[in-house]
Protein backbone atom coordinates (compact mmCIF):
# COMPACT_ATOMS: atom_id res chain seq x y z
CA UNK A 1 0.00 0.00 0.00
CA UNK A 2 1.52 3.83 -1.04
CA UNK A 3 2.26 5.64 1.59
CA UNK A 4 0.31 8.85 1.85
CA UNK A 5 1.68 10.38 5.22
CA UNK A 6 4.22 12.62 3.29
CA UNK A 7 1.98 14.12 0.71
CA UNK A 8 -1.03 14.47 3.36
CA UNK A 9 1.66 16.55 5.13
CA UNK A 10 2.46 18.42 2.40
CA UNK A 11 -1.15 19.34 2.18
CA UNK A 12 -1.85 19.94 5.26
CA UNK A 13 1.29 22.92 5.40
CA UNK A 14 -0.27 24.13 2.17
CA UNK A 15 -3.80 24.65 3.91
CA UNK A 16 -1.90 26.28 7.26
CA UNK A 17 -0.29 28.74 4.91
CA UNK A 18 -3.10 29.74 2.49
CA UNK A 19 -4.57 30.43 6.13
CA UNK A 20 -2.29 32.39 7.38
CA UNK A 21 -2.39 34.47 4.11
CA UNK A 22 -5.76 34.77 4.51
CA UNK A 23 -5.90 35.99 8.04
CA UNK A 24 -3.00 38.83 7.18
CA UNK A 25 -5.42 39.91 4.42
CA UNK A 26 -7.96 40.16 6.60
CA UNK A 27 -6.62 42.50 8.67
CA UNK A 28 -4.67 44.36 6.01
CA UNK A 29 -7.81 44.72 3.88
CA UNK A 30 -9.68 46.02 6.92
CA UNK A 31 -6.97 48.47 7.99
CA UNK A 32 -6.63 49.77 4.45
CA UNK A 33 -8.92 49.07 1.93
CA UNK A 34 -8.21 47.16 -1.25
CA UNK A 35 -6.76 50.30 -3.23
CA UNK A 36 -4.37 51.22 0.25
CA UNK A 37 -3.84 47.36 1.01
CA UNK A 38 -0.11 46.46 0.64
CA UNK A 39 0.92 42.87 -0.77
CA UNK A 40 4.27 43.08 0.82
CA UNK A 41 2.71 43.79 4.34
CA UNK A 42 0.16 40.74 4.08
CA UNK A 43 3.45 38.57 2.96
CA UNK A 44 5.57 39.38 5.75
CA UNK A 45 2.13 39.32 8.58
CA UNK A 46 2.24 35.77 7.11
CA UNK A 47 5.39 34.86 7.58
CA UNK A 48 6.20 34.50 3.50
CA UNK A 49 7.48 36.15 0.64
CA UNK A 50 5.70 37.81 -2.50
CA UNK A 51 6.49 34.89 -4.44
CA UNK A 52 4.45 32.32 -2.49
CA UNK A 53 1.88 34.65 -2.14
CA UNK A 54 1.15 34.70 -5.81
CA UNK A 55 1.11 31.47 -6.18
CA UNK A 56 -1.70 30.74 -3.80
CA UNK A 57 -3.65 34.11 -4.80
CA UNK A 58 -2.78 35.04 -8.46
CA UNK A 59 -3.63 38.91 -7.71
CA UNK A 60 -4.40 41.49 -5.39
CA UNK A 61 -7.92 41.60 -6.57
CA UNK A 62 -7.75 37.63 -6.21
CA UNK A 63 -6.69 37.75 -2.61
CA UNK A 64 -9.37 40.53 -1.76
CA UNK A 65 -11.83 38.44 -2.96
CA UNK A 66 -10.70 35.28 -1.05
CA UNK A 67 -10.66 37.27 1.87
CA UNK A 68 -14.32 38.73 1.59
CA UNK A 69 -15.35 35.33 1.19
CA UNK A 70 -13.60 33.86 4.30
CA UNK A 71 -15.22 36.68 6.06
CA UNK A 72 -19.00 35.93 4.09
CA UNK A 73 -18.84 32.53 5.08
CA UNK A 74 -17.97 33.21 8.99
CA UNK A 75 -20.66 35.91 9.12
CA UNK A 76 -23.74 33.54 7.21
CA UNK A 77 -22.77 30.67 9.50
CA UNK A 78 -22.43 32.87 13.13
CA UNK A 79 -26.06 34.15 11.78
CA UNK A 80 -28.22 31.21 10.37
CA UNK A 81 -26.84 29.83 13.66
CA UNK A 82 -29.13 31.71 16.08
CA UNK A 83 -32.03 31.70 13.47
CA UNK A 84 -31.95 27.79 13.15
CA UNK A 85 -33.67 26.06 16.13
CA UNK A 86 -36.12 25.29 17.65
CA UNK A 87 -37.02 28.10 19.81
CA UNK A 88 -39.98 30.29 19.25
CA UNK A 89 -40.15 32.69 16.53
CA UNK A 90 -39.42 35.95 18.63
CA UNK A 91 -36.48 34.51 20.53
CA UNK A 92 -34.70 33.21 17.16
CA UNK A 93 -35.15 37.34 15.99
CA UNK A 94 -33.87 38.50 19.00
CA UNK A 95 -30.68 35.77 19.61
CA UNK A 96 -30.12 36.80 15.99
CA UNK A 97 -30.11 40.49 16.78
CA UNK A 98 -27.97 39.97 20.15
CA UNK A 99 -25.63 37.95 17.69
CA UNK A 100 -25.53 41.12 15.25
CA UNK A 101 -24.19 43.01 18.22
CA UNK A 102 -21.70 41.03 19.48
CA UNK A 103 -20.18 40.36 15.56
CA UNK A 104 -19.88 43.95 15.59
CA UNK A 105 -18.15 44.51 18.73
CA UNK A 106 -16.18 40.97 19.24
CA UNK A 107 -15.14 40.90 15.14
CA UNK A 108 -13.55 44.30 14.52
CA UNK A 109 -11.68 43.21 11.61
CA UNK A 110 -14.24 41.58 9.67
CA UNK A 111 -16.46 44.19 10.20
CA UNK A 112 -14.72 46.71 9.02
CA UNK A 113 -14.14 45.14 5.77
CA UNK A 114 -17.89 44.36 5.49
CA UNK A 115 -18.55 47.91 5.99
CA UNK A 116 -15.44 48.94 3.48
CA UNK A 117 -17.31 46.31 1.15
CA UNK A 118 -21.01 47.90 1.23
CA UNK A 119 -19.19 51.70 0.64
CA UNK A 120 -17.99 50.14 -2.56
CA UNK A 121 -21.35 48.83 -3.44
CA UNK A 122 -23.09 52.08 -2.80
CA UNK A 123 -20.28 53.69 -5.01
CA UNK A 124 -21.43 51.20 -7.94
CA UNK A 125 -17.44 49.72 -7.77
CA UNK A 126 -16.69 46.45 -10.06
CA UNK A 127 -16.99 42.95 -8.17
CA UNK A 128 -19.08 44.40 -4.87
CA UNK A 129 -22.32 43.33 -5.89
CA UNK A 130 -21.61 39.60 -4.79
CA UNK A 131 -21.71 40.47 -1.15
CA UNK A 132 -24.98 40.75 -1.65
CA UNK A 133 -25.82 37.17 -2.93
CA UNK A 134 -23.36 35.29 -0.13
CA UNK A 135 -24.20 37.25 2.66
CA UNK A 136 -27.36 39.42 2.58
CA UNK A 137 -29.60 37.45 0.57
CA UNK A 138 -29.06 34.35 2.75
CA UNK A 139 -29.31 35.95 5.71
CA UNK A 140 -32.33 38.31 5.20
CA UNK A 141 -34.31 36.11 3.34
CA UNK A 142 -34.45 33.92 6.50
CA UNK A 143 -34.86 36.58 9.20
CA UNK A 144 -38.02 37.70 7.23
CA UNK A 145 -39.53 34.16 7.09
CA UNK A 146 -38.68 34.18 10.49
CA UNK A 147 -40.68 37.11 11.34
CA UNK A 148 -43.57 36.35 9.36
CA UNK A 149 -43.64 32.66 11.19
CA UNK A 150 -43.64 35.00 14.57
CA UNK A 151 -46.25 37.34 13.09
CA UNK A 152 -48.74 34.54 12.02
CA UNK A 153 -48.49 32.89 14.97
CA UNK A 154 -49.27 36.34 17.19
CA UNK A 155 -46.30 35.91 18.61
CA UNK A 156 -44.59 39.60 17.52
CA UNK A 157 -46.32 42.46 16.00
CA UNK A 158 -47.83 42.94 12.56
CA UNK A 159 -45.87 45.55 10.40
CA UNK A 160 -43.77 45.77 7.85
CA UNK A 161 -41.14 43.23 7.78
CA UNK A 162 -38.30 45.63 6.79
CA UNK A 163 -38.80 47.85 10.02
CA UNK A 164 -38.37 44.46 12.01
CA UNK A 165 -35.07 44.21 10.43
CA UNK A 166 -33.96 47.84 11.02
CA UNK A 167 -35.01 48.00 14.43
CA UNK A 168 -33.39 45.32 15.47
CA UNK A 169 -30.26 45.54 13.41
CA UNK A 170 -29.78 49.16 12.63
CA UNK A 171 -29.36 50.40 16.24
CA UNK A 172 -26.59 48.24 16.43
CA UNK A 173 -24.91 49.65 13.68
CA UNK A 174 -25.81 52.78 14.41
CA UNK A 175 -24.61 52.98 18.04
CA UNK A 176 -20.84 51.84 16.76
CA UNK A 177 -20.82 53.98 13.66
CA UNK A 178 -21.72 57.12 15.74
CA UNK A 179 -19.50 55.90 18.70
CA UNK A 180 -16.96 58.44 18.50
CA UNK A 181 -19.34 61.73 17.99
CA UNK A 182 -21.81 60.46 20.72
CA UNK A 183 -18.44 59.81 22.74
CA UNK A 184 -17.32 63.70 22.48
CA UNK A 185 -20.52 64.88 23.41
CA UNK A 186 -21.34 62.88 26.46
CA UNK A 187 -17.53 62.85 26.86
CA UNK A 188 -17.38 59.07 27.55
CA UNK A 189 -15.59 56.00 25.61
CA UNK A 190 -18.84 54.08 24.50
CA UNK A 191 -16.70 51.36 23.16
CA UNK A 192 -15.17 50.54 26.90
CA UNK A 193 -16.92 47.25 28.08
CA UNK A 194 -19.15 48.63 30.74
CA UNK A 195 -20.68 50.77 27.97
CA UNK A 196 -21.04 47.85 25.47
CA UNK A 197 -22.69 45.50 27.92
CA UNK A 198 -25.06 48.06 29.16
CA UNK A 199 -25.59 48.87 25.14
CA UNK A 200 -26.61 45.45 24.46
CA UNK A 201 -28.45 44.85 27.57
CA UNK A 202 -31.14 47.65 26.51
CA UNK A 203 -30.90 47.62 23.07
CA UNK A 204 -32.39 43.46 23.50
CA UNK A 205 -34.55 44.34 26.29
CA UNK A 206 -35.91 47.30 24.11
CA UNK A 207 -36.95 44.45 21.48
CA UNK A 208 -38.30 42.53 23.94
CA UNK A 209 -40.79 45.07 25.26
CA UNK A 210 -41.34 46.50 21.52
CA UNK A 211 -41.37 44.04 18.69
CA UNK A 212 -43.66 41.52 20.83
CA UNK A 213 -47.59 41.49 21.19
CA UNK A 214 -47.55 39.98 24.91
CA UNK A 215 -44.86 42.73 25.78
CA UNK A 216 -44.37 40.39 29.42
CA UNK A 217 -43.44 37.45 27.35
CA UNK A 218 -41.27 39.43 25.36
CA UNK A 219 -39.71 40.92 28.53
CA UNK A 220 -39.06 37.20 29.76
CA UNK A 221 -37.59 35.88 26.18
CA UNK A 222 -35.00 38.95 26.05
CA UNK A 223 -33.86 38.15 29.91
CA UNK A 224 -33.52 34.47 28.81
CA UNK A 225 -31.48 35.16 25.83
CA UNK A 226 -29.22 37.50 27.55
CA UNK A 227 -28.76 35.35 30.38
CA UNK A 228 -27.32 32.84 28.20
CA UNK A 229 -25.45 34.61 25.74
CA UNK A 230 -22.43 36.44 27.86
CA UNK A 231 -20.72 39.03 25.30
CA UNK A 232 -17.39 37.96 23.98
CA UNK A 233 -13.92 39.22 24.00
CA UNK A 234 -12.73 40.87 20.81
CA UNK A 235 -10.60 38.54 18.53
CA UNK A 236 -6.67 39.98 18.06
CA UNK A 237 -7.16 42.94 15.00
CA UNK A 238 -3.78 43.41 14.85
CA UNK A 239 -2.18 45.00 11.81
CA UNK A 240 1.95 45.68 11.88
CA UNK A 241 1.87 45.89 15.65
CA UNK A 242 -1.36 47.93 15.98
CA UNK A 243 -4.30 46.54 15.13
CA UNK A 244 -7.34 49.32 13.58
CA UNK A 245 -9.25 48.55 16.47
CA UNK A 246 -6.93 49.83 18.75
CA UNK A 247 -6.18 52.87 16.90
CA UNK A 248 -9.87 53.70 17.04
CA UNK A 249 -10.02 53.12 20.26
CA UNK A 250 -6.83 55.16 21.13
CA UNK A 251 -8.36 58.08 18.62
CA UNK A 252 -11.54 57.83 20.40
CA UNK A 253 -9.80 58.08 24.01
CA UNK A 254 -7.49 60.74 23.02
CA UNK A 255 -10.92 62.96 21.61
CA UNK A 256 -12.28 62.22 25.00
CA UNK A 257 -9.80 63.70 26.98
CA UNK A 258 -9.68 66.68 24.36
CA UNK A 259 -13.35 67.20 25.14
CA UNK A 260 -13.08 67.14 29.06
CA UNK A 261 -9.74 70.07 28.21
CA UNK A 262 -12.04 71.91 26.38
CA UNK A 263 -14.90 71.83 28.80
CA UNK A 264 -12.26 72.75 31.73
CA UNK A 265 -11.47 75.86 29.61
Amino acid sequence: MMNTTPSRTQADRADQTRARILEAAVNEFSANGLAGARTEQIAEAAGVNKALLYYYFQSKQALYDAALESVANRVVTSGLAAIESDRSAGERLVQFALNHFDRIHSQRGFQSLMQQEMMRLRDGEPNAAPLVEKVFRPMMGRLEAVYQEGRASKELVDVDEWQIMYAALGANVFYFLSAPVMGLLTGMNLVERSKLEFRRKVAIEYLGKTIFNDREHGARVAELVLARTPMPEPEPFDVHGLGAGKRGNQRHEIDVRKTDEVRQK
